[in-house]
């Protein structure tokens, strides 16, 4: 007998805006969502909330805002992370670099994860999983941050990119470069988390995928993907939004890959069964 497959289909920026909550509600009412991920200090962070409690049933969980959005605490707090207005740098590497070198940041750094993930509490959902708003959570300083909170916060899954470059390239073979450059970098990331979350017993899926499609996890994507899928427990994230905005400019597509029945007939061909992190534990 075949071992069953989970499949947690989560949407990222939760709490955004008001047109990202939108989406995410309809791809979780009429579609194949299943879990999402809340941006804490989002405009819209208030709205997405009150949504997830009339939403018993789609599993929420930290986005943590580390780069390109606002931080939680006031700016006088944390002066090296963010600038007088609150703001986290919009560049992905000089923060990542920042994050690894500079010793008043990573002190920094704890304070605003730690206030990130009891603004998540004080909302009185319950935390799915945590992962993190262009994968900065991943960085090893960050990590570590995490998993020494993990007990505190009841941190039981933390989300490991991990896709396989063939399976992406058989679909779409554009952008290869990044996507190659990509696979590295994520690739040692993984294998540095996958050592350090089993040492402090917070699970993982076996595969997530979304990074390397980023932006365009379409309908079309999405029926070529599901059939390479061989992983028993797996997340595919993408970012729905009600129209394409310049954060998020695939926001319709990947709505409709979501709302498609098409998706929804392969994942019962192919022997899925759609689940969340809350139901996994």
């Amino acid at each position: 007998m075949n071992k069953p497959h989970f499949l947690v289909i989560n949407a990222d920026d939760f709490g955004f805006s008001q047109g990202v909550n939108a989406a995410i509600i309809q791809a979780h009412e009429e579609g194949i969502l299943t879990s999402t991920s809340l941006m804490v200090s989002g405009d819209a962070a208030q709205e997405a909330i009150a949504l997830a409690k009339n939403h018993p049933h789609l599993a929420v969980g930290l986005h943590l805002v580390l780069v390109c959005g606002k931080s939680v605490l006031p700016p006088a707090q944390i002066p090296n992370l963010v600038d007088s207005q609150g703001n986290f740098s919009n560049n992905p590497t000089q923060a990542g670099l920042s994050y690894q070198f500079n010793q008043a940041t990573r002190a920094e750094l704890r304070l605003e994860i730690s206030a990130q993930l009891e603004k998540f509490r004080d909302s009185g959902l319950n935390l799915a999983h945590v992962d993190g708003h262009l994968h900065l959570h991943v960085h090893p300083v960050i990590l570590n941050i995490l998993t020494e909170f993990a007990a505190e916060f009841q941190i039981k899954f933390i989300r490991l990119p991990s896709e396989e470059l063939s399976k992406n390239l058989k679909i779409d073979n554009r952008n290869l470069f990044t996507k190659i450059i990509w696979s590295i970098v994520f690739g040692q990331l993984r294998r540095y988390g996958e050592g350090l979350l089993k040492a402090n017993q917070i699970k993982f899926a076996d595969r997530v995928y979304g990074l390397l499609q980023t932006g365009d996890m379409s309908e079309e994507y999405l029926l070529g993907l599901i059939p390479q899928i061989e992983a028993e427990l797996v997340e595919i994230y993408s970012h729905p939004d009600l129209v394409n905005t310049e954060i998020n400019n695939g926001g319709e597509v990947e709505l409709a890959g979501l709302l498609s029945k098409q998706v929804r007939e392969m994942l019962t061909v192919k022997g899925f069964e759609l689940s969340n992190y809350n139901q996994l534990i």
